[in-house]
């Protein structure tokens, strides 16, 4: 939750390959307070069966960018070995994208939601609501 002196952010991911919630994918958040300043972990989730992490960590005060580290190769190699046991046929190549960052700015006050739209092969990230 933000406050005046603090921002806050949430995530989900959905697999437009499958048009459902990408579940158990691994997520760290980190911040810094300035553009030169060393980024610091806060912690780390993973996506529930809905594709959202609640327990992202909050931010400290006066953190002005924020980057999320999403681990998505595990979540597609699990995507592609669950294929195979169906489908020994199938021999998708998993991910291209073995792991997605993103990196914004925030500002004190204000509530970040950044979902990440995932695909094996590519991927898209807005400012949510």
């Amino acid at each position: 939750m933000s406050t005046s002196t603090t921002a806050s952010v949430s995530t989900h991911i959905l697999d437009t390959s499958i048009g459902r919630p990408a579940e158990g994918v691994a997520i760290e958040l980190s911040a810094r307070s300035g553009r030169d300043a060393v980024w610091q972990a806060l912690g780390d989730s993973a996506t529930d069966a809905d594709g959202r992490c609640k327990d992202l960590p909050a931010l400290p005060e006066g953190t002005t960018h924020v980057r999320l580290d999403f681990a998505v190769e595990p979540y597609f190699e699990k995507k592609q070995a669950d294929a195979q046991q169906d489908a020994p046929a199938n021999r998708d190549s998993g991910a291209f994208f073995p792991e997605v960052a993103i990196t914004f700015a925030v500002k004190p006050g204000e509530h970040y939601h950044v979902p990440l739209l995932l695909n094996p092969f590519g991927y898209s990230v807005y400012r949510g609501s």
